[in-house]
């Protein structure tokens, strides 16, 4: 039988040691840089967290399921009428880089969830591309990206 549901994974190696990557991952002072506009605190296991983005003036709320220090991520946020887990695993590659992994669960398999699939797979390749060109090179890749998606007409 085939499953019914729908899953994003999304991967990218950073020229970075895997402690940079998680803590630009889990410090909202750097998240800013490449991800969101403001959070309401730092990533911490339990926490419940509001999340804020350049391009839309919305509140996300964020639950912070648990957090394995340089190596795990995962949460739970909002995405219009449900809830996804984002996890995101961090593995150590050659050289003191880092591999990057996304993954984003889950949603039927409907019309509504191949929408979700294709614009949440797009964001989060833009998610690791802003965060590499962050950590690399200082580059805020995201700024100014979306913004002709928002504009009022």
């Amino acid at each position: 039988m085939k499953s019914t549901q729908l899953e994003i994974q999304c991967s990218m190696q950073i020229l970075k040691p895997v402690n940079e990557v998680f803590e630009a991952i889990v410090n909202p002072e750097q998240m800013i840089n490449y991800f969101i506009s403001k959070s309401s605190g730092r990533m911490e296991e339990g926490k419940n967290l509001t999340w804020n983005f350049p391009e839309i003036e919305m509140d996300v709320p964020v639950k912070v399921a648990k957090i394995i220090n340089d190596k795990y991520i995962s949460y739970y946020w909002e995405n219009g009428e449900s809830t996804q887990l984002v996890e995101m695993n961090l593995k150590p590659y050659k050289d003191g880089f880092t591999v990057v992994t996304v993954t984003e669960k889950s949603m039927e398999n409907t019309e509504t969830g191949i929408k979700w699939l294709k614009e949440n797979t797009e964001g989060w390749a833009n998610f690791l591309a802003c965060l590499k060109a962050w950590l690399e090179y200082g580059i805020h890749l995201r700024k100014g990206a979306f913004d002709y998606r928002f504009e009022k007409k």
